[in-house]
């Protein structure tokens, strides 16, 4: 079981949270992880690009980051963390890759997810992208 807080600092064109929440308790679920809380926060180029330049010395926006936790909550669950999508950088991709904006949000949002849990693509010798490529497959709608 996965409990999802959001905060909607920039709305999507259609209603991302059921899907959203979806798809963050089914990769929870698939890699084993119960009793966990993701908060996730959807938001514009600018607020990322500050969070990049805060966090990560990159002065640039980017598509999502991820804030790992991993504090016990006092009632038994784990915060595993927190996932910012820029929501100007899913409908640019969204238009260049021809799918849907909500499309674009869950394959963010997986991408987050995957973070929290430690997997890290840039150093991990492709092993975060297969496991993304697959879970992908498995739980994004195809629109």
């Amino acid at each position: 079981m996965t409990r999802v807080q959001f905060v909607w600092e920039r709305r999507p064109s259609q209603p991302a949270a059921d899907a959203l929440r979806r798809i963050i308790g089914a990769a929870l679920a698939r890699m084993g992880e119960r009793r966990a809380e993701v908060h996730v926060v959807v938001s514009d180029d600018q607020r990322i690009r500050g969070l990049n330049s805060t966090w990560r010395a990159i002065d640039a926006p980017t598509d999502v980051l991820s804030f790992p936790d991993g504090d016990e909550l006092p009632d038994g669950w784990r915060l595993l963390g927190e996932i910012v999508i820029s929501l100007d950088a899913a409908r640019r991709q969204a238009a260049e890759l021809g799918h849907s904006e909500l499309r674009e949000l869950q394959e963010l949002t997986l991408h987050g997810v995957l973070h929290l849990l430690g997997y890290d693509h840039q150093a991990d010798d492709g092993n975060m992208d297969s496991l993304e490529l697959e879970l992908r497959e498995e739980l994004v709608d195809g629109s």
